[in-house]
């Protein structure tokens, strides 16, 4: 079966930086765009970055532009975001997910099938 596993959460001070890495297996990783999200407590989950199958292309939502940076390694099966100059406001639980669907927006969740049980990254200020 699919499995999606994230790594690289913690805590770290206001203006530092932290690496997420996401490995896939159980599927053909480099068929599938992938994305991260994140969810505050008492927020909606919110798309954070998108990465095309063979990572040519890339979006981001507006508030992390500049500061976060997707990417993926198809021969490893993993995915990164690299997240510099972190705010208080980017604590949020990170999840990793394989998008199957492409008849909505990058940043929707239903676009995603497969979702990881997220990494927690705390920014204190």
């Amino acid at each position: 079966q699919v499995q999606v596993v994230e790594s690289g959460g913690g805590l770290v001070q206001a203006g530092g930086s932290l690496r997420l890495s996401c490995t896939v297996s159980g599927l053909t990783f480099n068929n599938y765009g992938m994305g991260w999200f994140r969810q505050a407590p008492g927020k909606e989950r919110e798309g954070v970055s998108y990465i095309s199958d063979r990572g040519d292309n890339t979006a981001s939502v507006d508030s992390v532009k500049g500061r976060f940076t997707i990417s993926r390694d198809n021969a490893k099966n993993t995915l990164y975001l690299q997240m510099n100059s972190l705010k208080p406001e980017d604590t949020a639980m990170y999840y990793c997910a394989v998008r199957t669907l492409y008849t909505g927006s990058w940043y929707s969740a239903g676009m995603f099938r497969y979702w990881g049980q997220g990494t927690q990254v705390t920014v204190s200020s």
